[in-house]
C-alpha cells in the first residue's frame, strides 16, 4: 500500500516540481532511495563515503533539475536488480547494463554510455618460449614446412632425371636411392651448404641448378623472414588475443553480469567473484589467466593498479548504460529528458575526459 502511495506522491512531485522541496521533510519521508555500488568509473566511493563518478554525476544533475530529493543506498549487483523488481529502490545508478532479461523486470532509462566487454590479461603473458614451441608445431608453420619439402623433392627430381645416366656415381643406385640423392643436393644448394659431394654433371642438370640457385635465394630469405617475424611477435604477443582464445584458459568473471552471460552463452568455464576488482587480483596473483568484464572498469582497475595488468585493444559484445528504475516508474519521463539534455552538452564531454580521458 504504501509502495503505491510513494509512486503517485512521486508522480505528483514530477508534475509539480516547486512541490519537492516543500513536501521533503526533515524526516526524510519522501526522498529517493537511490542504490548504487563501487565500479569506478561510473560509481566510486571514497574513504568519506562520499560519492562521485560518471553515473553518479549524471545522476545528481538529473536530480537536481528535477527538484528531487534522494539518499544512496549501497548494494551488489543482485541486490540493485532485486530492489528495482520488489520497489524497495526507486533508482539504480552505477553501471548497469540494458538488456532485454533485464528490461522484462524493469525499466531503464535512455542509455547514457555505449561501451561493450573487455578481457584483461597479465601485462607480461607472452606464454615465454612454450608459445614459442608451440608455433613451430602450429599448422600453419608445419604446412610450410611441407610445402618447401615439395618443392625441395621436385628439383631433386628433375637433377635426378637429367643426372642418372650422365652422373651415376652421385645420382645414381635406383629410383629412390637416386631421388634422395636429388633431393639431398637440391637441399645444401638451398641453405649455401654446398658440401661439394654432389654436383650436376650433364647440361640439363646443371640449366636446373642454375634456376634452383637463384629461386633458392628467394624461398630461404622469404622463409627466414617469416620464421623471424613469426618468433618476435610470440614473443611480444599475450597468448591472449581476442574472445576466441578464452575457452583454452582460467577465465575469471563476476556472476549475474553481462559478461558472465555471454559466457556461458559461449559455453566458456568461469571462475566466480564477487566483483571486478577481486577477480583482477586474482589475476594479478596467477589464480586465473583472464578476467572478462566491463571495458571501462576494466580499463580504470587496470590504470589504477601496480601495472601488472593489461586490458587488450579488442572490444565485444557492445553495452549500452542506463539508469535502472522499477517497472512503470514515474520517474522515467522526467529523467530521460534531462538524461537526453545532459549528455549532448559541453559539461557530459568533460565528464567523459575526466573519467575516461576520452570524449565522444
Amino acid at each position: 500500500m504504501f509502495k503505491w502511495f510513494k509512486i503517485s506522491l512521486l508522480a505528483l512531485l514530477l508534475a509539480y516540481p516547486g512541490l519537492t522541496f516543500g513536501l521533503s521533510g526533515e524526516d526524510g519521508l519522501h526522498s529517493l532511495v537511490v542504490g548504487t555500488k563501487v565500479a569506478p568509473p561510473f560509481a566510486v566511493k571514497n574513504d568519506q563515503g562520499v560519492w562521485s563518478g560518471m553515473s553518479i554525476e549524471l545522476w545528481r544533475e538529473i536530480a537536481a533539475d528535477a527538484g528531487l530529493s534522494y539518499e544512496f543506498e549501497e548494494r551488489d549487483l543482485a541486490g540493485l536488480l532485486e530492489g528495482l523488481q520488489d520497489g524497495s529502490l526507486d533508482a539504480a545508478v552505477a553501471a548497469l547494463t540494458i538488456t532485454a532479461r533485464r528490461e522484462e523486470m524493469m525499466d531503464f532509462s535512455h542509455p547514457f554510455h555505449t561501451s561493450g566487454l573487455g578481457i584483461a590479461v597479465l601485462a607480461d603473458d607472452t606464454g615465454g618460449w612454450l608459445q614459442v614451441l608451440e608455433r613451430f608445431f602450429s599448422p600453419e608453420f608445419l604446412k610450410g614446412v611441407g610445402s618447401l619439402g615439395l618443392v625441395l623433392l621436385l628439383f631433386g627430381f628433375l637433377v635426378w632425371l637429367f643426372e642418372r645416366r650422365k652422373n651415376p656415381d652421385q645420382f645414381g643406385g635406383g629410383v629412390l636411392k637416386g631421388i634422395g640423392s636429388g633431393f639431398w643436393w637440391s637441399a645444401v644448394t638451398m641453405t649455401t651448404v654446398g658440401y661439394g659431394d654432389k654436383a650436376p654433371a650433364s647440361l640439363g642438370g646443371r640449366l636446373v641448378a642454375m634456376i634452383w640457385m637463384f629461386a633458392a635465394i628467394i624461398i630461404i630469405s622469404s622463409f627466414t623472414a617469416a620464421i623471424t617475424s613469426s618468433l618476435t611477435v610470440s614473443r611480444l604477443e599475450s597468448r591472449i588475443r581476442g574472445p576466441e582464445d578464452l575457452a583454452r584458459v582460467r577465465v575469471a568473471s563476476v556472476p549475474s553480469s553481462t559478461s558472465a552471460a555471454y559466457l556461458e552463452r559461449e559455453h566458456i568455464a568461469y571462475s566466480h567473484y564477487p566483483d571486478p576488482a577481486a577477480a583482477v587480483a586474482a589475476l594479478s596473483a596467477g589464480k586465473v589467466d583472464a578476467v572478462v568484464y566491463d571495458l571501462p572498469i576494466l580499463r580504470d582497475l587496470a590504470v589504477n593498479g601496480d601495472g601488472s595488468v593489461m586490458v587488450l585493444p579488442k572490444v565485444f559484445e557492445r553495452q549500452d548504460y542506463g539508469i535502472g528504475l522499477p517497472a512503470g516508474s514515474p520517474l522515467r519521463e522526467s529523467v530521460n529528458r534531462i538524461l537526453l539534455e545532459k549528455i549532448n552538452s559541453p559539461w557530459w564531454d568533460d565528464i567523459l575526459y575526466r573519467y575516461l580521458g576520452t570524449v565522444r
